[in-house]
């Protein structure tokens, strides 16, 4: 347990290093194609104390485990290359812990961008300056901004107690155009056929365009 607790804390200052160093100054960027993107899921500046359903991000199965998530990362569509990581709890139907530990993404596997959501930029961006996202001395639409998506990513769960296992997470942010079928932020997860949280419960996630350009909605 001592040694996957301290691998997460190696992963979440890593996770950290790594936000710090690439929210600076960035060109403007006109191909999504080529865009980076920091996430959160279930964590940081998303969680509100006063409302539980917030943070972390939680899943259930059909037979009513859940599984709860949170973490952080960055990700680069034009290398298809992901770092990310954090924490996760499976619990049974009646509530029982059944598992702790942390993940770390492996690969990703396709993301898809709803746009930046103009309607959340004054709101987010209180929140980024506020976390130190936000480069100072820069123009609302030359740093950072919110903006929804779905990505698809394969996970490494390492476990306190028992072996690794493989899971494939699915994070969605309900900003920008949303199609219809992916309404409300949330998590899935799978970790084999016979085990899958597809029924998204609660949790917030966020995509931080780290190189917008004039880009507020999906490319055609």
């Amino acid at each position: 347990m001592l040694r996957h607790r301290l691998g997460l804390a190696f992963v979440i200052t890593g996770v950290i290093a790594i936000l710090n160093l690439v929210i600076g100054a960035s060109p403007i960027l006109a191909d999504n194609d080529s865009a980076n993107y920091n996430f959160l899921v279930g964590s940081g500046y998303l969680c509100d104390p006063n409302d539980s359903i917030t943070c972390p991000a939680v899943a259930r199965a059909a037979n009513g485990d859940t599984i709860e998530l949170s973490g952080a990362g960055t990700l680069s569509l034009a290398s298809k290359s992901i770092a990310a990581g954090g924490a996760y709890t499976q619990k049974s139907s009646t509530g029982e812990i059944m598992a702790t530990g942390v993940w770390t993404a492996t690969d990703l596997l396709s993301f898809k961008s709803y746009g930046i959501a103009p309607g959340a930029l004054m709101r987010e961006s209180q929140k980024l300056k506020a976390a130190r996202l936000f480069p100072s001395g820069l123009g609302m639409l030359a740093g950072p901004m919110p903006a929804g998506g779905l990505a698809l990513m394969r996970l490494r769960l390492l476990p306190d107690v028992g072996q690794p296992q493989e899971a494939i997470l699915q994070v969605n942010c309900a900003k920008g155009k949303v199609p219809e079928n992916q309404q409300g932020d949330g998590i899935r997860l799978a970790i084999r056929e016979d085990q899958k949280f597809d029924q998204k419960v609660s949790g917030r996630s966020v995509f931080i365009l780290r190189k917008p350009g004039l880009n507020f909605g999906p490319k055609k």
